[in-house]
C-alpha cells in the first residue's frame, strides 16, 4: 500500500512540474508572443542573428518546439532560407538549457513567494499582460515546489534494494538510458521537465553521473522527435526539412556524446562535484558543442536536406489546407499565423474565380462558366477548415490581441467565401443567361464589365496585402473603391432607363443583364472591402455606423 502511494506521489509531483512548465510557456506566449514572433522574423536574415534569436526566444518561451513551429512557418512560406532556420533551432536548443541552469541552484525557498506574487497579479483586475506575467510567476513557483518535493521523495527510495538494482542495471547500459529518456521526453513533450527530473535523481545519488549524462542525451534526442511526428498535416516532404534537419543534428550529437561519454563524465565530475550542477552543465555543454559543430556546416547541410527532401512538383488538391498544423494549436500565436497563411489561399482561390468570370464574360465558351463554378467548392472547403481550426483553439490560451486577430481572420475568410458565392450563384448564372439568349452587349458595356472585373482583382490583391500589413492608408483607399462601383451602378441604371424609352427589346434585355452584372460586382466588392478594410478602419475609429447624416433639431 505504501509503495502504491509513493508511486502516486511521484506521478503527482511530475504532473505538477509539467503543469508549471506549461503555465510559464502559455503566460509568456500570451504576454509577448507577437513581439517574439516579430523579433524572430527580423533576425532570420543571417546565421548568427538567427542563432541568437532562437536562443533568446526559447529562453523566454522555454519551448524549443514553439520556436521551431514559428521558424517552420517562415521557412515553409519561403520567407527564410533553410540554413538560417536551422541556425534558429541550434540556438533554440541552447536556449532550453538556461532555465535548467537557473533551477540547478537551491532556489526552492522562493517558490511560495513566486506563487503568491503570481496569484495576486492574476486575480487583480489589471491589464491582460500583467495577468499573463502572473501566470509565469505561478508556473515558476510550481516548478520549484515540484522539484523540492521530488527531492524529498527520492530520499525514501535512496536505499531501497529494488531501486538500487534497477538503477544499477540502467547505469551499465548508456544506450538504454538514452532510449529510455528519449521515449519519456517524447511522451512528456518537455525536455526541460525531464532534465530537471534527472537532476533530482542525480542530486540524491539515485543514478550515478554516467547514467545521468546518458539520460540527458536521451532527453535532447526526444525533444527533436515530436516536431517530426507531429509536423504539418500535409505530406509535402519539403515541409519536413527543418524538423528532420534538427533531429539529424541531435542524432549526430548524441552519437558523439555516447562515444566520448566516459572521459567527459570523469572530467565534469572532477570539476563539478555537485551532481545536480553537473547534470545542468553537461546539458548546456552538449547543446553548445552541437551548435559549434554544425553552425559552420549549415549551408552544405541545408543543401543536402533540400536534395533528399525535394519539393513536390505535382499540384495538390487546392481545397485541402496545407498550413493548418495541428501541433501549432499548443502555441496560439503560431496557430493564428498558420490560419492567416491559409486565409491568403482563400484570396488566391477567389482571384481564380474572378479570372474565370472575366474569361466567361469575354467569350462564348460555356466551359469557362462550369470550370469557374467548381472553384467555389475550394473556397467553401478552405473556409470551413479555417473556421474549424480556429474554433478548436482554447480561448483561455488567447490574449486580447489574439482574440482580435482570430476575429479578423474569420471576417476575412467568411467575406471572401461570400464573395465567391455571389460569383457562383449570381454573376455566372447571369453570364450563362447571356449565352443562352444570344444577347450581345454594346461595346462600351462590354468594356465596362471587363474593366470592373479587373478592378475587383486589383481590390482583392489590395485586401490581401491589407490583411497582412493592417495599414490604415490601404484600408482608406480600398474603402473608397465602393464609391466607384456605386457610381458605375448609378450610371448603368440611368442608361438602362434611356434604352427603355427607345424601346429596342434586344438592347433592353442586354442592358438589364448588364445592370444585374454590375450589381453582382458591386456586391462582390462590398464583401472584399468588408473582409479587410472595415476591421482596420473600425479599430482606427474611422468607420461610421451609418451613411445617414444625423441632423440635430
Amino acid at each position: 500500500m505504501g509503495f502504491s502511494l509513493n508511486l502516486v506521489d511521484l506521478a503527482g509531483f511530475i504532473a505538477l512540474l509539467l503543469w508549471g512548465v506549461h503555465m510559464v510557456q502559455t503566460g509568456v506566449q500570451r504576454a509577448f508572443g507577437p513581439n517574439l514572433r516579430a523579433m524572430l522574423g527580423q533576425a532570420l536574415r543571417n546565421r548568427s542573428g538567427a542563432f541568437l534569436a532562437g536562443l533568446g526566444v526559447t529562453a523566454i518561451l522555454q519551448s524549443s518546439t514553439a520556436t521551431g513551429l514559428m521558424t517552420a512557418g517562415f521557412a515553409a512560406s519561403g520567407l527564410v532560407e533553410l540554413a538560417p532556420a536551422l541556425a534558429v533551432m541550434l540556438g533554440a536548443n541552447v536556449g532550453t538549457t538556461l532555465i535548467v541552469q537557473i533551477l540547478s541552484f537551491n532556489v526552492a525557498a522562493v517558490a511560495p513567494a513566486l506563487i503568491l506574487i503570481g496569484v495576486l497579479m492574476f486575480r487583480r483586475d489589471v491589464s491582460p499582460r500583467a495577468r499573463d506575467i502572473g501566470r509565469v510567476f505561478t508556473g515558476l513557483g510550481l516548478m520549484l515546489l515540484a522539484l523540492h518535493q521530488l527531492l524529498e521523495l527520492m530520499v525514501s527510495y535512496e536505499d531501497t534494494p529494488s531501486m538500487r538494482l534497477l538503477l544499477g542495471a540502467a547505469a551499465t547500459s548508456p544506450l538504454l538510458d538514452v532510449l529510455l529518456a528519449a521515449g519519456l521526453t517524447w511522451a512528456m513533450h518537455s525536455s526541460v521537465a525531464v532534465v530537471l527530473l534527472i537532476m533530482s535523481l542525480a542530486s540524491k545519488g539515485a543514478v550515478p553521473p554516467l547514467a545521468a549524462f546518458a539520460l540527458v542525451l536521451g532527453a535532447n534526442l526526444g525533444t527533436a522527435i515530436n516536431p517530426v511526428l507531429e509536423g504539418p498535416a500535409n505530406d509535402e516532404l519539403a515541409a519536413k526539412r527543418l524538423p528532420i534537419g534538427n533531429l539529424l543534428t541531435r542524432v549526430a550529437g548524441v552519437g558523439f556524446g555516447l562515444a566520448f561519454l566516459e572521459p567527459i563524465s570523469r572530467q565534469i565530475v572532477t570539476i563539478v562535484p555537485d551532481n545536480a550542477r553537473a547534470v545542468a552543465d553537461f546539458h548546456s555543454l552538449f547543446n553548445i558543442a552541437v551548435a559549434a559543430l554544425f553552425l559552420p556546416l549549415l549551408t552544405p547541410f541545408a543543401g543536402l536536406l533540400e536534395k533528399l527532401l525535394p519539393k513536390r512538383v505535382d499540384p495538390t488538391d487546392p481545397s485541402q489546407p496545407i498550413y493548418l498544423d495541428p501541433a501549432a494549436k499548443e502555441t496560439p500565436i503560431v496557430a493564428l499565423g498558420a490560419a492567416a497563411r491559409e486565409a491568403l489561399r482563400v484570396a488566391d482561390a477567389l482571384g481564380e474565380m474572378l479570372a474565370g468570370a472575366r474569361a466567361a464574360l469575354a467569350s462564348a465558351d460555356r466551359r469557362k462558366i462550369v470550370e469557374t463554378r467548381r472553384r467555389d467548392d475550394v473556397l467553401d472547403r478552405l473556409n470551413g477548415a479555417i473556421k474549424a481550426y480556429l474554433i478548436s483553439l482554447d480561448p483561455e490560451e488567447l490574449n486580447e490581441q489574439d482574440h482580435r486577430r482570430l476575429n479578423e481572420i474569420l471576417c476575412f475568410t467568411m467575406n471572401l467565401e461570400q464573395a465567391g458565392d455571389v460569383i457562383d450563384r449570381n454573376l455566372l448564372p447571369h453570364a450563362a443567361k447571356r449565352l443562352k439568349r444570344g444577347l450581345v452587349f454594346a461595346r462600351e458595356e462590354q468594356a465596362e464589365l471587363i474593366d470592373l472585373i479587373e478592378r475587383l482583382t486589383s481590390n482583392l490583391k489590395a485586401a490581401a496585402a491589407l490583411f497582412m500589413t493592417e495599414d490604415a492608408r490601404i484600408a482608406r483607399t480600398l474603402a473608397d473603391e465602393k464609391i466607384a462601383f456605386r457610381e458605375a451602378e448609378t450610371q448603368a441604371t440611368l442608361a438602362h432607363f434611356e434604352r427603355l424609352r427607345n424601346g429596342r427589346l434586344d438592347a433592353v434585355q442586354a442592358s438589364a443583364l448588364h445592370l444585374d452584372l454590375l450589381r453582382d460586382m458591386k456586391s462582390i466588392n462590398s464583401h472584399i472591402v468588408a473582409a479587410a478594410a472595415y476591421p482596420v478602419l473600425e479599430r482606427e475609429g474611422e468607420l461610421l455606423p451609418s451613411r445617414i447624416i444625423r441632423v440635430v433639431r
